[in-house]
């Protein structure tokens, strides 16, 4: 899935469909990824010190957190209240060997969003507030975690609008006999308990 660059790096297409990774459901680390978030195609070498190209671990969508629907603070969750509509669309990662002596690999990885403003807006200025976290081999520990906020600003008379989000970036460190595909980047919003339980009981959209 990834389209590989010259120079040691690889990039994972232009927008990785959101469809196709949203579609992935957490695994045995999402409760904690999940619940840190309420709290507050990747390619692999056996060998990535001698590979010529940079692999990237996996990265996906957090199903569970693909989505976003905000309502006004206290008010019944209809269509008049809504503030915004949102959903990560898909993202960037490139992966580049860190040094001569290629002992670490640097991946960075930047989310696309796509949102809807609602009736219940009382702005053109809606924050979104998202999480990349990677995970180790077994997927079991969260090896880093960090947390965004991206700003999205709506034209004068338009509904719609689409934008990219900051860099997570995630540091590997490389030995003989490390896999890099068996890491894995998740991206999800950073959830209220009362929008997770929303997207959990539609399902993913």
């Amino acid at each position: 899935m990834g389209v590989a660059e010259s120079g040691g790096a690889a990039k994972l297409g232009a927008m990785a469909a959101r469809r196709g990774e949203a579609g992935v459901r957490p695994g045995r680390v999402a409760a904690a990824l999940l619940l840190g978030a309420l709290a507050g195609c990747g390619g692999g070498s056996s060998n990535p010190v001698g590979a010529l190209q940079a692999p990237c671990p996996r990265i996906a969508i957090l199903g569970d957190g693909a989505d976003l629907t905000r309502f006004r603070a206290g008010a019944e969750r209809d269509l008049t209240a809504m503030v915004v509509d949102a959903r990560v669309s898909g993202f960037e990662a490139r992966c580049d060997f860190v040094g001569s002596d290629r002992r670490a690999l640097d991946v960075r990885v930047t989310p696309g969003f796509d949102a809807e403003r609602g009736p219940g807006s009382d702005g053109r200025v809606v924050d979104l507030r998202w999480f990349a976290a990677l995970t180790d081999p077994g997927d079991t520990v969260v090896l880093d975690r960090q947390s965004f906020t991206t700003r999205v600003t709506f034209p004068i008379n338009v509904q719609r609008a689409s934008v990219t989000g900051g860099t997570a970036r995630f540091s590997i460190p490389l030995s003989p006999g490390v896999r890099v595909a068996d890491f894995t980047v998740r991206v999800s919003f950073q959830l209220t308990p009362e929008e997770l339980a929303l997207n959990r009981a539609r399902g993913p959209r």
